[in-house]
């Protein structure tokens, strides 16, 4: 799962990143407003984290812009004790929770986790179905019919992408945000490389990774 952290305290955005880099979660972070709010646009992740008071856009002022473009990733605000105001504006203007600072990192982690699971489409690991093919994300397992596939961590994320939406076309752009991360070094070259390799492994599946010449990869029936 990818969360977007919106954070301008540099001790607090450290902290929550390093959390949950250490539960597994990718993490990209922004320290301003205009920063995160090109960063929220992407459609790439599960969950935002998003601080009311920032340089650049206010977070309120991201939020309702987002949600006026019609972006639906759950947002979780991050707001200063006492802050009342703020906090009723924030969910009249569609965000989905909040959290007073300072807060327990604890808590924080189960309002992700909480957050993730009201959208049945989000990219949450766990077994997924497609005619005769069965991703397990958290054991990088691929079962076709009755053979058992082994698969790197970077594989199982790119077949999921794939999975949960069979027809879709994903742009290389949007597969390497979604899978190396937005700040990352990752070039074209990458993402056909991991294209090959899937392909061989999934060569016996009923469905098959194509290529839509100019724009990316869409996973579509044989």
């Amino acid at each position: 799962m990818r969360v977007l952290l919106v954070e301008d305290e540099e001790k607090i955005s450290a902290a929550v990143a390093y959390t949950l880099k250490q539960k597994h979660y990718e993490v990209d972070c922004a320290g301003d407003g205009n920063e995160g709010f090109i960063l929220a646009q992407k459609d790439i992740y599960d969950v935002i984290v998003l601080d009311i008071m920032l340089p650049g856009k206010g977070g309120l002022e991201i939020l309702q812009e987002l949600r006026h473009r019609k972006k639906t990733t759950p947002i979780l605000l991050l707001t200063a004790l006492g802050s009342i105001d703020d906090r009723v504006s924030g969910l009249d203007l569609g965000a989905d929770d909040y959290l007073v600072k300072p807060f327990a990192m604890a808590e924080l982690m189960a309002r992700i986790r909480a957050l993730s699971r009201r959208i049945p489409s989000a990219y949450i690991s766990k077994a997924l179905y497609l005619d005769n093919m069965r991703l397990d994300a958290d054991n990088l397992t691929l079962t076709i019919d009755e053979e058992v596939i082994k698969l790197t961590y970077r594989e199982a994320q790119f077949l999921e992408m794939l999975m949960r939406k069979p027809g879709m076309v994903f742009s290389r752009e949007q597969i390497i945000d979604r899978i190396w991360g937005y700040d990352n070094l990752v070039n074209d070259n990458n993402v056909e490389i991991y294209v090959h390799y899937l392909r061989k492994k999934i060569s016996k599946a009923n469905y098959v990774i194509a290529t839509v010449r100019g724009i990316g990869y869409t996973l579509e029936a044989r």
